[in-house]
This record gives structure tokens, C-alpha cells and sequence, in this order.
């Protein structure tokens, strides 16, 4: 089976993404099977399965981080997608923790970025875009090409080795090149892990301690004065 993890930030349209990629799976020949991970509502897993009549499941991250989530749930996903007969299991998290990278070694990593959301957001995402493998740039049809180039060249400063796809993900304009990719991107191993680093601790805030200011706190800790942080591989 394939695997393909979609993240990026939100209202960015990795679900229009993904939408345009699964018709085109199935019109290829392929059985696209879709799961969705979102923190407290979804129903993008319903719309699927009423459009395309495939295999869809949601899980809400809750109280934790969609990409730990993504990380605890994702050989059991790949379990049951092969149970539902599947050869591409396609997976959207939110990705709203911008320490973390939610890929697999082995699988495609997908990152989804709007042009309209400024020249400077590829340089704040973190390994979400430094350890993906291709990143997709909607909206390309609210700015100037100048504009265009200058969000290029920031996501080329932070990941040189992406694949960058510009797409109208609304008209489903510029998505075969990346269906192509996900043809070409070879079956997952039994065992996956994790791409790159996570983050370097777990701090008593992440535990429940409520308390303002780094002297309450142990673990990893930072004060107003230092600078120096985890920034991914």
C-alpha cells in the first residue's frame, strides 16, 4: 500500500487538494482509502465517502497534538485500510504543531501552503515543510507573479529539496503532477517510523501544570532572555 500524509496549516485546502488527487487516483485505476485527523470537529471522511464511495474514517486528536495523534494511530489506520481492500491510503492531519513533522520514511509527505498568507510563512513552519517531500501552493491566482516567485524562493531557502507544485486547488488546476508523484512513490514498509526528530522533551506544562512563568516549571524550559531553540532537522 501507498502512503501519502497531507499537513499543513488550516484553510490553506489540503481537503481541496485531496479531493482533485482522489478522482484522479480512481479515474488511474486506483483504491484511495482516506482518513482525517482533526483536534475537535471534521467531516471532510463524510464528504469523501458520499462523493467517491471509498473507505473513510476521522479520529479527533483531542487533548493531544494532531501529529502525535497522527503517530499513535497510524499503523492501525494502515491495518484497517488494507482490510477495506485499498492500495493508497491517504491521510489528513491539521498539523497545527509546528515543532513536529507527521511523515513516515517511506511514504510521500505532503505539505499544503497558501500564497495569500504571506511572503515570510515558509520560513515559520518548521520541519512540517523542511522534512516534506513535496509542497503544493494554492491561491496562486490572488497574487502577482512577483509575489509568486518570492514565496518559491522562501520555501526553496527552507527546504531545497522539495517539490514545489502551484495549483488552483478550487478548479483542480496543476494536481497531476503531484498524482503522478503518489503513482510513483513506492508501497510502505510493515514497519514505519518516524521521519526526522520530534521535539526534545515533554515539560510539566504538556502534563497539566497550569502555573505562569518558567521558575514553576521543570523540564524544558525557556526564559524571556534565551533564544536558542529546537528548530528541527
Amino acid at each position: 500500500m501507498k502512503l501519502v500524509i497531507c499537513a499543513g496549516p488550516a484553510t490553506t485546502g489540503k481537503t481541496a487538494v485531496l479531493r482533485h488527487a482522489i478522482g484522479k487516483l480512481i479515474g488511474r485505476g486506483f483504491k484511495p482509502a482516506f482518513l482525517k485527523i482533526d483536534v475537535q470537529y471534521a467531516e471532510e471522511d463524510e464528504q469523501f465517502a458520499r462523493e467517491f464511495a471509498i473507505p473513510t474514517r476521522k479520529t479527533y486528536s483531542g487533548d493531544l497534538c494532531p501529529d502525535h495523534c497522527t503517530v499513535m494511530v497510524l499503523g492501525e489506520a494502515l491495518e484497517w485500510a488494507g482490510r477495506q481492500g485499498a492500495d493508497v491510503l491517504l491521510v489528513e492531519t491539521a498539523g497545527l504543531c509546528l515543532r513536529c513533522s507527521p511523515y513516515v520514511d517511506g511514504g510521500l509527505g505532503v505539505i499544503v501552503l497558501e500564497a495569500t498568507s504571506g511572503m515570510n510563512l515558509p520560513l515559520k513552519v518548521g520541519p512540517m515543510l523542511s522534512l516534506a517531500d513535496v509542497a503544493v501552493v494554492t491561491k496562486i491566482d490572488r497574487i502577482s507573479q512577483a509575489e509568486r516567485e518570492v514565496f518559491r524562493a522562501r520555501i526553496q531557502d527552507v527546504a531545497p529539496g522539495v517539490r514545489i507544485r502551484e495549483a488552483n486547488a478550487l478548479h483542480g488546476i496543476g494536481i497531476d503532477p503531484l498524482v503522478d508523484q503518489i503513482q510513483a512513490t513506492p508501497d510502505v514498509d510493515a514497519t514505519l517510523s518516524l521521519r526526522g526528530n520530534p521535539p526534545v522533551g515533554t515539560c510539566t506544562i504538556c502534563v497539566g501544570k497550569k502555573e505562569i512563568g518558567w521558575k514553576a516549571h521543570f523540564g524544558v524550559v525557556r526564559s524571556l532572555e534565551n533564544q536558542t531553540f529546537y528548530r528541527g532537522e
